[in-house]
């Protein structure tokens, strides 16, 4: 395997292994007594078509993790819930997963947060993290097989950027390392933009198009010399830190190799972020694909704009969740959107995804053990089926709905334990406990 590119970039697996500590992922039943389910198609941004995904092997998933300067919003919730929701059904289709996952632990925004607060950026991060570690716990999410965080994954971002040196494709400005976007002729596929479209947003979203010295305006950051007051490291490449699309693309290509099955993130992150960690990557793996597909998750709104840190327009897990909300409220509330639509949060929200979770409850209840409830099998058939459409959440809850209703308002009770298969269902592919 000398000079083969995957190979030696991988050779870091042993070498280094993750230290960042995920949560504790609650069990999942499984449901091959309901029989088997479908396998998933899912809306592939690059080509945008619904496509179904076929791993080899297991299913390789990486999705773009926090930058921890701030509590876990509902944005942020709706993201990692669609594709704990891939995770599902694949998990129910028969498949292994091989789940990543990052944490931007050094990067401007948590900097530049931690300077205006005086607190210590690490202890910034740190809290930040466990805060979203609680918010994934109590909201059942599936935790990551491997929760990498970008301090730790120096030595592999070194690696993949000493390759990109070699090869010609990173270049020197003032001391920092940058990246020939153009190096790749794919650039461009993941987001779909044109190049004047990239320019205009490229500032918006972290960019630095108007720097002097730099080839071409979208060329990114690889690696950032050592400032006065910043933390650096000590590497190959001189003292200094790593820019923040390599970090996903060394973590994705360490832990799941070439070509592996679907990155995600939400909407915001096609481009810049997607786009840019792709092309590294592929550049660096000479021309073997980085994901076959990507998948994003659609913006929550929130006072009429995006919900986002930058802004301050938040609505926080942690304090719906201090205030009394019920985690399963607020999942089932954002499950009945589609993970691709934008959508405004508002307290109707929540109360819908409280109303439909006590109907839930109620006829699972009255339904268990020797209770009689409404007809399973075409609930299972939906919900499955539903899910295997592009993960259409919507749809699976309003088939839940009916039999909750058909139960609980005696149209159909004609299934002793019903509501065992229910719960069992609801748990395992919606990740609802009821």
């Amino acid at each position: 395997m000398a000079g083969d590119p995957v190979a030696s970039l991988l050779t870091q697996l042993v070498i280094y292994p993750s230290l960042m500590r995920a949560w504790s992922s609650p069990t999942v039943p499984r449901l091959g007594h309901l029989g088997p389910a479908p396998s998933p198609a899912v809306f592939n941004s690059a080509s945008r078509t619904v496509e179904a995904i076929t791993p080899t092997g297991k299913a390789r998933l990486y999705v773009c993790g926090i930058t921890p300067y701030d509590a876990t919003h509902v944005g942020h919730a709706a993201t990692y819930v669609a594709f704990d929701l891939l995770n599902r059904a694949w998990r129910d289709a028969g498949r292994d997963v091989c789940y990543v996952q990052n944490v931007t632990d050094v990067d401007d925004p948590l900097l530049e947060r931690a300077h205006a607060t005086g607190e210590d950026w690490q202890a910034l991060a740190e809290r930040e993290t466990e805060l979203f570690r609680d918010d994934m716990t109590a909201m059942r999410v599936l935790a990551p097989d491997q929760y990498v965080g970008a301090v730790e994954a120096i030595p592999m971002i070194v690696e993949m950027i000493d390759r990109l040196q070699r090869l010609g494709h990173a270049y020197d400005v003032d001391g920092d390392l940058y990246f020939s976007v153009h190096a790749d002729p794919r650039f461009g596929k993941v987001s779909g933009l044109d190049e004047a479209s990239m320019l205009e947003l490229f500032p918006e979203r972290g960019g630095d198009p108007d720097r002097p010295g730099k080839k071409h305006p979208l060329d990114c950051l690889l690696w950032r010399a050592e400032r006065p007051g910043e933390p650096a490291w000590d590497s190959d490449l001189g003292r200094g830190r790593p820019g923040w699309h390599i970090e996903c693309s060394a973590i994705a290509v360490h832990h799941l190799g070439e070509s592996f099955d679907i990155q995600g993130g939400g909407s915001d992150l096609a481009f810049p972020h997607h786009e840019m960690s792709a092309s590294e990557a592929q550049v660096a793996l000479e021309g073997s694909p980085y994901a076959r597909a990507y998948m994003h998750a659609g913006m929550v709104g929130y006072q009429g704009a995006k919900m986002s840190k930058s802004k301050g327009n938040l609505v926080l897990v942690s304090s719906l969740l201090a205030s009394g909300t019920d985690p399963m409220a607020l999942r089932l509330a954002l499950l009945r959107h589609h993970y691709r639509s934008d959508w405004e949060w508002t307290e109707e929200e929540l109360r819908g995804g409280e109303s439909w979770l006590a109907e839930w409850r109620v006829a699972v209840e009255t339904s268990s053990g020797s209770g009689m409830g409404a007809a399973t099998g075409p609930a299972v058939v939906a919900v499955r089926q539903a899910l295997a459409e592009d993960l259409d959440a919507p749809a699976a809850t309003e088939a839940v709905r009916r039999w909750a209703r058909a139960t609980n308002e005696g149209a159909d009770r004609s299934e002793r334990g019903a509501g065992e298969v229910i719960r069992e269902l609801v748990d395992a592919r919606l990740g609802i406990a009821l």
